[in-house]
């Protein structure tokens, strides 16, 4: 399994959040056949909402990415609890190495935005978007934070690919200043940052969430730890009351057709499927209700 932290440094006024999710996008890339590129992006993507999620008591947030590269949409979703998932458009999309790194900021592509919703279990869901400044994630999670939610941050996020494809590595950290933070922090800490290696390179030393801030700042408190995994929440009752949802007049032509009906989650490949009779009972609580 892996881990998220949210730990705040000895003696500076900044909150910071870390996570080692090797063993969440592992998984994710074998039940998707992701190419190479794709496990890096959406392994970034996961590594970002599970930091993203570090504050929350209760609910999700998703992490929607979406440029005008060859992967299309990204989808990202982690809850309080640590479950993770994700998924791209185009799990297929296949781009050579650069410079011996892998081109997601090629294939996420600039021209789009970076949506963050959350879902705390209130009567309305937060939503916020920025648009894309270079399709590396990473940046365009921290420019998101900083211009639309006014949160000044730092995010580093990696994803390391072995030649078979297989995931090696997989993490990130992000720092965000505090209100009270002063200025000679702040450039004790850009200099730190300007020292510090990939967060790949980190974690194939073998740090833990934990000495990744402390390499940075030193001594750190970590306040809260919590295992991530990669966990979908699909089920058949949520497919049902997808096709509630279609409408009365959907649900019979599907029913007229005289085929059963199946449905494949997009995230875990889990497929479900609904006989003609399961459709009739589904058509009959719209016909009651």
């Amino acid at each position: 399994m892996g881990k998220l932290i949210r730990a705040l440094p000895k003696g500076f006024n900044f909150r910071t959040f870390a996570v080692e999710c090797r063993d969440v996008v592992e998984p994710a890339r074998v039940l998707q056949d992701l190419s190479p590129v794709a496990t890096a992006a959406l392994g970034r993507a996961l590594a970002g909402v599970a930091l993203l999620s570090a504050d929350l008591k209760f609910g999700k947030v998703l992490l929607q990415i979406k440029g005008d590269g060859p992967i299309g949409e990204i989808l990202a979703e982690g809850d309080h609890e640590g479950r993770l998932r994700g998924t791209v458009h185009n799990p297929h999309v296949f781009l050579e190495p650069e410079n011996k790194k892998l081109p997601v900021g090629k294939a996420v592509g600039k021209n789009g935005f970076i949506s963050v919703v959350k879902d705390l279990g209130l009567k309305e869901i937060y939503q916020s978007s920025a648009e894309l400044i270079s399709g590396e994630i990473a940046e365009d999670l921290a420019y998101y934070l900083t211009v639309s939610e006014q949160i000044p941050s730092v995010v580093a996020l990696g994803v390391l690919v072995d030649r078979d494809g297989s995931v090696l590595q997989a993490g990130g950290y992000m720092i965000q200043k505090l209100p009270q933070a002063k200025e000679e922090e702040i450039v004790f800490v850009e200099e730190r940052l300007k020292a510090t290696p990939p967060t790949t390179e980190l974690l194939s030393k073998g740090l833990s969430p934990e000495g990744i801030l402390s390499f940075i700042f030193g001594e750190v408190e970590v306040l809260e730890e919590r295992e991530v995994v990669f966990r979908c929440t699909c089920s058949l009752e949520r497919v049902k009351n997808a096709l509630i949802a279609l409408g009365k007049k959907e649900l019979e032509e599907m029913v007229a057709k005289g085929e059963p009906v199946e449905a494949t989650c997009h995230f875990c490949r889990a497929t479900y499927k609904l006989s003609i009779d399961d459709l009739k009972e589904l058509l009959g609580t719209i016909s009651e209700g």
